[in-house]
């Protein structure tokens, strides 16, 4: 404290108030916010000879906020939690970036080409960071709800869920975010856990447990060199759509305000309305990117898209025009597939070599039965009955275990004959 009640100290906590935004900054940032108040210099050359510091008020580390979270006050606290000794939970934070020899290193990456000039570098922790990870996402993530709008990665919510608002409109707008989860940077996740009522400290560990920054020797892009939301860890689609919320919001009342519908599935923006947003819809996308923009995010202009009803509506790969619908390209490979497991069994369709073929079967079955494409009856060809496609499916799959019945049989017979005939030879 100051010692006295000055004029200045209420419009200075106001003043702090609206700077912070009614979060939890940094100490750091409160002292250059301080430092670069006009009102606290002119205060200083006032009356400098008259301040002095009356007493410290140093608050202990504590919890804070609403959020049914685990009470995790010290970085003792967070090691006990996540059963961890301190030196491997520092380890495992990394926040000196010293993991970078390859065997030191707590990630595996594998590149995939997009097509053109860009890539895909997937980031896949090892089994020990994995399972923190997981434990992080169970215990803390899994319990703070998503925005209304983002359905991608959300328990009860799917790619249905992300296209039904946008059935039947006259006009939709699909937009796409560049490098998603590389856009958001580990000080962007230390702040998602201070938010979630953590003191700094463990928000830090917190936030570099859930980050990483990929070695040089990996990828020379300064985007993944700095620590950034991995792909392919198991907090990040959690994190990702807790980084987006206050986005979220601001493109739901851009939309509300157009007349348009919004809903976000991972880096994919949809937008549709009638035909008010039609008229407006080009000057309306112009919006969503300049917000994208002063969020920290890019657009990926060459996959906007404003489809109306004259042309094929399809996001996320279904199609939107008058009902949820897959596409029909991939309906008739499916078809053609279950097919030919009827006719020729399925060794000769599992050309991708799954490892449990009839999962594999089972999970596009269900996909296509889920966005609609099963009907009673059939509509001009488009259309086969539900119960036609699972008996085709039961066929191919009994066909598939007496085909393999038959070749354990044969290596039996095989292995069999040629143990007799060496028994055999040697009498």
């Amino acid at each position: 404290m100051l010692g006295r009640r000055w004029r200045w100290l209420l419009p200075l906590a106001r003043r702090y108030v609206a700077w912070s935004g009614g979060g939890r900054p940094r100490r750091r940032d409160v002292i250059r916010f301080v430092r670069d108040d006009r009102g606290v210099m002119r205060a200083w050359s006032l009356y400098a000879s008259e301040l002095s510091i009356a007493r410290r008020l140093i608050a202990p580390p504590q919890m804070w906020g609403t959020w049914d979270v685990p009470a995790i006050v010290t970085s003792g606290d967070l090691a006990d939690w996540l059963v961890l000794y301190p030196g491997e939970l520092d380890w495992f934070a990394d926040l000196k970036e010293l993991a970078t020899r390859p065997k030191l290193r707590h990630y595996r990456y594998r590149a995939i080409d997009k097509g053109g000039d860009s890539i895909r570098l997937i980031e896949a922790p090892k089994p020990r960071l994995k399972w923190i990870q997981q434990r992080i996402l169970a215990g803390i993530l899994d319990k703070i709800p998503p925005h209304p709008a983002a359905h991608g990665f959300v328990r009860g919510r799917s790619v249905k869920t992300f296209v039904a608002p946008h059935v039947g409109q006259r006009v939709v707008l699909r937009m796409d975010i560049r490098d998603f989860f590389p856009s958001i940077g580990g000080a962007r996740v230390q702040t998602v856990f201070r938010t979630l009522g953590y003191p700094e400290k463990v928000a830090d560990l917190l936030g570099g447990i859930a980050t990483n920054a990929t070695p040089r020797d990996v990828l020379r892009d300064p985007m993944y060199q700095r620590p950034h939301l991995p792909q392919g860890a198991p907090t990040s689609p959690a994190l990702a759509n807790m980084c987006f919320y206050r986005t979220d919001c601001r493109l739901t009342g851009l939309a509300e305000s157009a007349g348009a519908q919004y809903t976000r599935y991972a880096d994919d923006l949809a937008f549709s309305g009638g035909e008010d947003f039609d008229q407006r819809v080009e000057r309306f996308s112009a919006h969503v990117a300049a917000i994208l923009n002063e969020e920290g995010f890019a657009v990926h202009h060459r996959k906007t898209r404003i489809m109306r009803q004259g042309v094929r509506q399809h996001l996320a790969g279904v199609v939107a025009n008058r009902r949820l619908n897959v596409w029909r390209a991939d309906f008739d490979r499916l078809k053609a597939m279950l097919t030919n497991c009827v006719r020729h069994g399925p060794a000769g369709q599992n050309r991708d070599g799954h490892p449990d073929f009839r999962a594999h079967l089972e999970g596009r079955v269900g996909y296509v039965e889920s966005c609609g494409r099963f009907c009673s009856g059939s509509n001009g060809g488009d259309h086969i009955s539900r119960r036609t496609v699972i008996g085709a499916s039961r066929r191919a799959l009994q066909a598939g275990r007496r085909q393999a019945q038959m070749a354990l049989a044969n290596r039996i017979a095989t292995t069999t004959a040629a143990f007799a005939g060496s028994a055999g030879a040697t009498s």
